[in-house]
């Protein structure tokens, strides 16, 4: 295991800023889940006409996640943590303020896309800040969503009982909200195209190496541009063999140390012939941790559509006794995440990955067979946990994938995994038309054990894990 380095106290000042956007976006989340039952009467839709509008919803994120990746890259993502969140804040009120359906479609388009450009937006900030730590830590930056939609569900429930109006208890959240994002903002690290090059590196030996976990590098916004040139030239002194010092993708020492056809020369044959490996395995990546993310997506998001349902038809339960199985759920998944950073830094990512799917899928499978409700619940909060900790391994794998355009490829993989997120709901639906519900859930037994056999995707590009 490695020791942690000392942090400079900006970069631990990010990390709760960032630990705040995360509680703020899960937090706004809740306020319109808890209040879609007084949304329905206001508006009169009825609940296919709300399924159709939460699509929309869903397909407005995707095109928010889509297109904060290159406007992060360009323009930094705490510039862009701002400008979404602001946005999320100021039309979470629109809902309350929708008096029929075509109003509340606009009102859930506006607010899908500022929930989906924060969501790419803060997990990229995340990355920088975890890279500065040199150290997993964004499994905690998962938790504290959870417990920002705790906190919101429990706010909306205090207010919907004391009856308060729809509108005022949005407006006091939108402008909560905003203020919040105003003051921890300018506290976000700031960085520019050249930061997000620094992806995960072997340390350098000698005087000037950092020791760090999975051989992540010290950003350059605490080493600074003169010191970034100047660890470049260190590499090329003490290790003129660029097989033995291979350069990461996408930085300066790339183009600076190709592969030599002949001493001291490269045709440019060879030089574009690596180049079109290089972009051709980076590709591969992306497509690869999206595919996983998508698997582990899906399994989430039939846990929280079907877990109550599956409980309440399979095994006779009552309403409040089957809603425990979406408790049991939630539960290990909030806690599993708080401890998913400590594991992952003993173990590895691909070990939580492969691991945590392993658990998953055993839970699934005692689900599917499970004759008594302790034993479903057991099952349910194993998928819980062994769901808690991929995710997370996923944006910091693709965030660290050694280009100039990392948000760009967290805004490609967030997006399919959350495709992942709509389409396993949507699969169980249909197959239980044909087949029991139980019998269906072998879908999300099935999608883990994929994971299982492919998470080594999620290993650091240079460095193999432990």
């Amino acid at each position: 295991m490695v020791s942690s380095p000392m942090v400079e106290r900006p970069i631990r000042i990010a990390r709760a800023a960032v630990f705040t956007v995360f509680a703020l976006n899960g937090f706004l989340f809740a306020m319109w889940v808890v209040h879609i039952p007084v949304v329905i009467e206001r508006t009169g839709v009825e609940k296919p006409t709300l399924g159709m509008f939460i699509l929309l919803m869903a397909g407005a994120g995707i095109a928010g996640m889509r297109l904060a990746g290159p406007l992060a890259d360009r323009f930094g993502s705490r510039a862009l943590v701002g400008t979404a969140a602001c946005v999320a804040s100021v039309a979470v009120l629109g809902p309350g303020l929708a008096t029929g359906p075509v109003s509340l479609a606009l009102a859930l388009t506006c607010f899908g896309f500022g929930n989906g450009a924060l969501d790419v937006s803060m997990n990229t900030q995340a990355v920088h800040v975890e890279r500065a730590y040199r150290r997993p830590i964004m499994a905690a930056f998962h938790a504290l969503f959870s417990g920002g939609g705790l906190l919101g569900s429990l706010v909306g429930a205090a207010t919907l009982r004391a009856g308060w109006d729809v509108r005022v208890t949005l407006a006091l959240a939108a402008l909560g909200c905003v203020a919040l994002t105003v003051t921890v903002v300018p506290r976000l690290l700031g960085e520019t195209a050249l930061d997000t090059r620094t992806a995960e590196q072997p340390p350098l030996p000698g005087p000037a190496a950092h020791p760090t976990e999975g051989g992540a590098a010290l950003p350059n916004q605490a080493l600074g541009r003169h010191d970034t040139t100047t660890l470049e030239l260190e590499r090329a002194v003490l290790d003129v063999r660029p097989e033995h010092n291979p350069p990461p993708v996408g930085s300066h020492t790339a183009s600076a140390v190709p592969p030599l056809d002949e001493p001291g020369r490269q045709t440019a044959e060879t030089a574009l012939r690596t180049a079109g490996a290089d972009g051709r395995d980076h590709g591969r990546k992306v497509v690869a941790l999206a595919m996983i993310a998508f698997a582990l997506l899906l399994a989430e998001g039939v846990a929280a559509d079907w877990s109550t349902l599956q409980m309440r038809e399979h095994l006779g339960a009552d309403e409040a006794t089957a809603a425990l199985a979406f408790g049991a759920f939630s539960t290990t998944m909030t806690v599993g995440r708080f401890g998913t950073d400590r594991v992952s830094q003993m173990f590895g990512r691909v070990a939580v990955v492969r691991y945590g799917a392993l658990i998953a899928a055993i839970g699934s499978a005692v689900i599917i067979v499970s004759p008594w409700i302790p034993l479903s619940l057991l099952g349910w909060a194993m998928a819980g946990l062994g769901l808690s900790g991929g995710i997370p391994q996923i944006f910091t794998a693709a965030g660290n994938l050694g280009s100039d355009t990392a948000a760009t490829d967290m805004s490609r993989v967030f997006s399919v995994g959350y495709l992942g997120l709509l389409a396993g709901p949507t699969v169980i639906g249909w197959l239980t038309a044909v087949i029991p519900l139980t019998a269906a859930m072998v879908v999300p037994l099935v999608a883990m054990l994929l994971c299982c056999r492919y998470a080594s995707v999620v290993a650091p590009t240079r460095n193999p894990l432990r």
